[in-house]
């Protein structure tokens, strides 16, 4: 028995304008809304309250260290010791649709132009609520685990990386992807359902590059879909009850089940450089199960939200024993790995190689780079070295056989470009053992580092240890490939940036906290080398937020483009209104909703709100005009079973007036749709 809280806040920040984060494309700028991002928190105590543990998990692309501090440095001044950097995991789902700008290394800034504030503070703040509601409704109750698989939802997509693995160890497994997820259940004395958290490991790509919406993938529909089917009655984001999807090792795991096909003429391009014989390596993109991206995110969600209820649904297994956690910061760039009694490696400082521009088959790069290069390029080594430096000959020598594209760890203007200093993390509660990766492990490198774990508490007396990895967590250093991946150099390897030896790095790193948590002797561990805090004001190339304006005779809510006067189910509703920029809302408001639909009710003679817009079937989107002026088109799929009747669309937004003395204020303002007739078929 623990004590137990769990909690959700929104943590979506600004919707428009922001380059959207994970695709590294800054063309990919967010335009509008079509899920909310939530902080998921979940707060575990023992009895007497000497120890805790906290998991969150936030709808985000990944943790970064700039986050992780300002989050820590948040908590310390409000709940003292309580919690820490040893006893808090933060973890991203790694959807790619959510807004960019929250770190503070400068390879980051380039496709997110910049550290972008009112990014970051959404981020920080959503956090911050949902450990706090957490915090404020800790009861005792129970934790349930439970396994199972779940099918049709993974590919691996380098795959020609994984069979260089050796064949010994391939023979152990029935898959080129780990299909295993793992469902904590939370139930208080009473048995009420409190919430759970599942690990499980799939990119959430399903939403690719040419989207706009923000919106949390096919992990936050399956939370979404979890979350509505348990606070029955309530609108998104709302109700008690709290589902976290979270990562795991989903480094080479793509949700696009169908492969990779030329967009051009339609072949597979299942090689090992993912290129077409027309257009080479950008026409390579990999499809998903439905008609278009929406879709596919909706089959993916579904089938991970399905397995996640049975699992959740059927879990008898009790998870009980003392908490305890372990945290160290280690230099990356400098660890001494033993491979073996008589055999020391080093890790390297952190580089990029050219299949890192490659991009891959979920969103491939820009110009002409192509996976599993061993080469380099004069042409782009020699532009390299005039803009950036050539990388030393001790960085290329420890890489090898990387060709380095960015020798990121040599580069320190204006500061430096990649992270030195990084989190390890393990949380145990009883028989589960959560192990925090600052990165994308893929599928073998999450086999062997989980089995180190567990072989190191076996080894010290506390066998049958449920380890879970849960990725992107603390700080974001991009890939850990197998040694053997990392030979071939595909995209998840070239973006490994400690060299061929950072996974055997981590698992020595991770088996002597596994050995510290065993023996008791966590406070033994050195706590390491502080990281850095660039002091960094709003260094943004965002377009400035100007005062917004209307067409002549207008204001700012009118209708440009009306409803129908009827719709039946499974059609899109959709209305245009006079607009104002998004960014003004995410500060300005508390409670921020673009958008509801509203069904009228003749009894009461009044509207009640049905949807908003953190609901899947509702789309917001932002186009700008000239000299400041703006349109909303709001649509509302309408979905199978919706209740006849009469309903309206409102919009509420924030415009920006100037004013004199260099001031600003923000005025908020609404439109309402005619109303419209939902009939029969």
């Amino acid at each position: 028995n623990y004590l137990l809280g769990v909690g959700r806040a929104d943590c979506t920040g600004p919707v428009a304008e922001i380059p959207l984060m994970g695709y590294a494309n800054p063309d990919q700028v967010g335009g509008g809304l079509l899920m909310r991002l939530y902080s998921r928190a979940f707060i575990v105590a023992d009895l007497d309250d000497s120890r805790r543990v906290v998991f969150v998990s936030a709808d985000i692309g990944m943790v970064s260290q700039r986050l992780r501090l300002e989050v820590l440095k948040k908590l310390k001044n409000k709940y003292g010791e309580l919690y820490r950097q040893d006893n808090v995991i933060l973890s991203g789902t790694h959807t790619h649709s959510g807004p960019g700008g929250y770190f503070q290394y400068t390879l980051f800034w380039i496709t997110s132009k910049g550290l972008i504030r009112p990014s970051l503070n959404a981020i920080v703040n959503g956090i911050i609520r949902s450990i706090d509601i957490a915090h404020q409704n800790m009861k005792r109750g129970r934790l349930l685990i439970n396994r199972g698989t779940v099918e049709n939802s993974q590919i691996n997509r380098s795959p020609f990386s994984y069979l260089e693995n050796p064949e010994s160890e391939r023979s152990r497994y029935s898959s080129n992807v780990d299909k295993e997820m793992v469902v904590l259940k939370m139930v208080d004395e009473n048995g009420q359902e409190l919430g759970l958290i599942s690990w499980f490991a799939v990119h959430p790509v399903s939403m690719n590059n040419t989207n706009r919406l923000v919106n949390s993938d096919n992990m936050g529909y399956a939370s979404y879909l979890f979350e509505q089917e348990k606070n029955k009655g309530m609108l998104p984001g709302e109700g008690s009850f709290v589902a976290a999807f979270a990562s795991s090792n989903l480094g080479d795991v793509s949700p696009n089940t169908k492969g990779p096909f030329c967009v051009n003429t339609g072949e597979s391009c299942n090689n090992p450089q993912s290129t077409c014989p027309v257009g080479g390596a950008t026409m390579c993109m990999a499809m998903g199960p439905g008609n278009d991206m929406f879709d596919s995110t909706k089959i993916i969600g579904q089938n991970i939200y399905t397995k996640a209820k049975e699992l959740y649904e059927k879990a008898s297994q009790e998870v009980t024993g003392p908490l305890s956690s372990a945290h160290q910061w280690v230099n990356m760039s400098d660890v001494l790995v033993e491979l073996n009694a008589t055999h020391t490696v080093k890790t390297c400082k952190p580089a990029l190689g050219h299949s890192f521009a490659a991009g891959t088959i979920d969103g491939v790069g820009a110009f002409n780079f192509t996976q599993g290069s061993v080469e380099g390029d004069p042409f782009w080594d020699g532009i390299r070295d005039q803009l950036l430096g050539k990388p030393s000959n001790e960085t290329q020598a420890c890489h090898k056989p990387k060709p380095i594209l960015f020798s990121t760890g040599e580069m320190t203007w204006p500061h430096p470009w990649h992270p030195d200093i990084v989190d390890v993390q393990i949380a145990a509660m009883g028989s589960l053992a959560i192990v925090a990766v600052p990165g994308e492990l893929t599928t073998m490198s999450g086999r062997r580092l989980r089995e180190a774990v567990k072989r190191e508490f076996d080894s010290h007396g506390t066998p049958r240890i449920d380890v879970v990895i849960a990725g992107l967590c603390n700080v974001y250093t991009h890939y850990i490939a197998t040694y053997e991946e990392y030979q071939v150099q595909r995209y998840e390897a070239a973006s490994t940036i400690y060299g061929p030896h950072t996974l055997s790095a981590y698992i020595q790193l991770y088996r002597g906290l596994a050995r510290a948590i065993a023996t008791n002797t966590v406070q033994d561990l050195p706590r390491g080398p502080e990281p850095p805090v660039f002091n960094i004001g709003n260094m943004t190339l965002l377009p400035a937020v100007t005062a917004d304006r209307v067409p002549v005779n207008k204001t700012f809510g009118d209708v440009l483009q009306e409803v129908r006067q009827q719709y039946r189910v499974r059609e899109v509703a959709e209305v245009t209104f006079v607009g104002a920029n998004p960014r003004n809302s995410a500060e300005n408001a508390t409670e921020h909703n673009f958008l509801t639909v509203e069904r009228y009710t003749n009894t009461s003679d009044s509207w009640h709100v049905v949807q908003n817009d953190a609901s899947w079937d509702t789309r917001f989107y932002w186009t700008k005009g000239l000299l400041g002026r703006s349109k909303v088109t709001i649509e509302w799929h309408i979905p199978h079973g919706t209740e006849l009747g009469v309903y309206r669309i409102r919009y509420f937004g924030h415009y920006r007036r100037n004013l004199s003395n260099n001031h600003a204020v923000f005025i908020p303002f609404e439109g309402t749709s005619s109303a419209f007739e939902i009939t029969a078929l």
